[in-house]
Parts: structure tokens; C-alpha cells; sequence
């Protein structure tokens, strides 16, 4: 996988999805379409921006008993969308049925949508963890083990925020995706997340591709905000 940015469509509806990528004729987008929009218009919000020629992150972040994820992915495939995610937590027999499911649905001929575990969501603080959820490692600790669990089920990455990309690819090699979410541009607001960074340090810090919301969608001339941002990625690449 390149290095993309992925924009965060959370819209709630096709209509918004529409006058957003009206201000990119020219571009092919990498976008991500998660439960708000997907829950609102189904399956067919994925043919509709595929058809505009990009591509997709289908963001549902899946964690139920194993066969019911592995026919959920098998379901999902057949979107021939690019990137689709589970949840880390779900354990290791839940991770490989989430990739059974998607070979045996991925149409002949087509290429599997590449699946990623989410290690510990970008809101979560290491206070969370402690009190919240009773977890009494340490966070980066979590998210290590929880991504080795990713590549031994035979996943193709994870999702993390970007201050433990360093020691992801340190133990699990680069080629192992890192997608980390919780960009934000200097002197903006966290907002809701815990764990932010900028593009500039998501790349310093060896993150695969980037995942950015607010930062564009939310501003006044989105095309701008998304020139800034991949600006700010990409700078200085050859």
C-alpha cells in the first residue's frame, strides 16, 4: 500500500457525501466511509463513490463471535472496497475468521480488500484504560500485543494512533500497515480524540497512511484544507 491520505467522510447522508466531493473534480480520493454514513444508506453508498473512481476504507470496526465476523467479511468483500477493519479485541480465532470470510467473498479475479485490526481507539487515554476498562498494562503495551495477535492471525495492518507507529515498526517490520487516525493541524483542537499528531510527525514517526476528518471536512474551502494537509504529508517525498 502507498502512503495515502485517507479523508474521513462522516457525513449523514449521500446528499453531503455529494456536495463534499463535488470540490474535487480532479482528484482521485482515498476516503473512509464509517458507521454514521454506512448505517444510514447501506451498501449502496459504496457503489456510489466507486463509481466516481475512489477508493474506500469501509470503516465498521467488526467484533462478534468468529462466524458471525467471518460471514460478515465474506458479505463485505463482494463491496470490492480497498481496506476494511475488525477489532483487535475480538481475539485471534476472530481475526482469522475475518480473513476466511474475505477470500472465500472476494469475486474471481479481484484482490482481497486488505483488513486491519483496531489495536485501542485514538480516544482512549491510559486513564481509560486503567479505570474503564480494568486493562492494567500499560496502553503502548496493549497495542503491541494486540497488533502481534493482528499479524499472527494474518492480517495486513492496524489501526493505532501515531505515537506507537516507532515500536510497531521496530517489532513488526514496516511492511506491516500502520493507519493512524487523531490527525489534527498545528494549534487545532483534539477535540474528542486523547492521542494527536500532526501529518509532519505521523510521517516522521513511519505511519502508512493517515486518516483525517475534521481537519478538511469541517473547514470552510475543504479542497484547500486537503491540499494543506497532503502537503504537509507528502513534503519533501521525491
Amino acid at each position: 500500500m502507498n502512503r495515502p491520505l485517507i479523508i474521513a467522510l462522516d457525513f449523514k447522508s449521500r446528499d453531503e457525501v455529494d456536495l463534499f466531493l463535488k470540490q474535487f473534480p480532479n482528484e482521485q480520493l482515498f476516503v473512509k466511509v464509517g458507521m454514521e454514513l454506512f448505517y444510514q444508506e447501506g451498501p449502496s453508498i459504496i457503489t456510489h463513490i466507486k463509481n466516481q473512481g475512489h477508493k474506500i476504507f469501509l470503516d465498521l470496526k467488526l467484533h462478534d463471535i468468529p462466524n458471525t465476523v467471518k460471514q460478515a467479511m465474506k458479505g463485505l468483500a463482494k463491496l470490492e472496497v480497498d481496506l476494511v477493519n475488525v477489532h483487535a479485541a475480538g481475539g485471534k480465532k476472530m481475526m482469522e475468521a475475518a480473513i476466511e470470510g474475505l477470500t472465500l467473498g472476494t469475486p474471481l479475479g479481484k484482490t482481497r480488500p486488505a483488513c486491519i485490526a483496531v489495536t485501542q481507539l485514538t480516544s482512549t487515554s491510559e486513564k481509560m484504560i486503567q479505570e474503564d476498562l480494568l486493562i492494567t498494562e500499560q496502553l503502548d503495551s496493549v497495542v503491541l500485543h494486540y497488533a502481534k495477535l493482528a499479524q499472527e492471525s494474518g492480517l495486513d495492518g492496524v489501526v493505532c494512533s501515531t505515537h506507537e507507529v516507532k515500536r510497531l515498526n521496530s517489532e513488526l517490520g514496516r511492511s506491516f500497515i500502520t493507519v493512524t487516525p487523531g490527525i489534527r493541524m498545528e494549534g487545532e483542537s483534539s477535540d474528542d480524540q486523547s492521542r494527536v499528531a500532526t501529518p509532519q510527525l505521523a510521517k516522521r514517526l513511519g505511519s502508512t497512511c493517515i486518516v483525517v476528518g475534521r481537519s478538511i471536512t469541517k473547514q470552510q474551502n475543504p479542497y484547500k484544507a486537503y491540499m494543506k494537509v497532503k502537503n504537509a504529508w507528502e513534503e519533501n517525498e521525491k
